[in-house]
């Protein structure tokens, strides 16, 4: 697999410079860390942090900055941040109003980021968490008890972000979160594997007529394999499984991602897009809100995944509608 890197070892650590070079009006770097930092000044509001594994860029420092998050930090290809790193990222975050922390729900990032919370909390800082797990393909599967997190994760960035910046208590936006959660379901399909780099061998092969739905954003396997289809039943494998999953019924309002996993066009994931909405509308579904683009993708693999959050409240649609000012949102 050929990349376009120096030494593979050093990769996030050239990458998170680079991000600075060309962001750091919005960013800033705590150095020798793996920790992205908003440029703003602090507001004495509850922070938000995230991260997990290098990989899946934007996220999930590309979602720092005014209106998301705090901070976010960054580890190793497909590898938690140590809870030294999260330690120090709550500490930086705080702004004297407590810390709440978005976890994606992988064994390695559930045991750092609650190691961190226990140390940040014998310092005397206030810490919050969820943990997010939208991907309703598998449960149980590599590096995870129970369901995945995937790109609904962004759609918690956003709106919990939004609530603190409105000012909302640590203790309002913990149960805000909760209640989101479960309103969030993600499922995805990939057309090739992925290679981290310094790896020659991908995570998995597919033969060139082959796709595997439910795959995760490490390469995980997914649950089935098929020749290729068209775009529009792709879009209503996916879409099926979700709904179902949601118990919809008709009038039902939902918000959207269609999500690139790395190396598909915009014009396919366009393409989807219109038969998204085309299978919504023959369910009398409403969709409020689209966000198409790369946003939690697994370095450079062929495929995408879709997002559904269902409209419980109104305060969903104005969270999302609410201006940001981030790298990637």
């Amino acid at each position: 697999m050929k990349k376009i890197v120096n030494d593979p070892n050093n990769i996030v650590d050239e990458m998170l410079q680079g991000m600075i070079v060309g962001h750091s009006e919005l960013i800033q770097r705590i150095p020798e860390t793996g920790i992205i930092q908003r440029k703003t000044e602090k507001s004495g509001k509850v922070a938000i942090i995230s991260g997990g594994g290098s990989g899946h860029e934007p996220a999930h420092a590309g979602f720092v900055g005014e209106g998301m998050l705090s901070a976010a930090v960054c580890g190793a290809v497909f590898t938690s941040p140590t809870p030294d790193q999260i330690l120090e990222a709550i500490k930086a975050a705080n702004e004297g109003a407590g810390v709440f922390m978005i976890i994606k729900n992988y064994s390695g990032d559930i045991m750092n980021f609650e190691m961190a919370q226990e140390l940040a909390e014998m310092e005397g800082i206030e810490v919050a968490s969820v943990v997010v797990d939208d991907d309703i393909a598998v449960e149980d599967s590599l590096y995870t008890q129970g369901k995945r997190g995937v790109a609904g994760t962004i759609l918690v960035h956003k709106i919990v972000g939004y609530a603190a910046q409105q000012g909302k208590s640590i203790t309002e936006i913990k149960e805000l979160a909760d209640n989101l959660i479960p309103n969030i379901k993600s499922i995805g399909l990939a057309l090739t594997g992925v290679t981290t780099p310094g790896s020659t061998q991908p995570s998995f092969v597919l033969a060139e007529d082959e796709i595997e739905y439910g795959v995760g954003i490490h390469g995980e396997p997914g649950y089935r394999r098929e020749k290729l289809q068209t775009s529009h039943n792709l879009a209503n494998e996916l879409l099926t499984k979700l709904v179902n999953d949601f118990e919809v019924k008709p009038s039902d309002r939902f918000a959207v991602i269609v999500n690139g996993l790395g190396g598909t066009p915009l014009m396919e994931q366009y393409v989807f897009t219109n038969d998204v909405q085309q299978l919504m509308d023959e369910r009398k579904l409403s969709v409020d809100y689209y966000k198409i683009g790369n946003y939690m993708t697994s370095l450079e693999m062929q495929g995408l995944s879709l997002t559904l959050l269902y409209l419980e409240n109104d305060f969903y649609i104005e969270a999302l509608n609410a201006p940001v000012t981030t790298i990637s949102w």
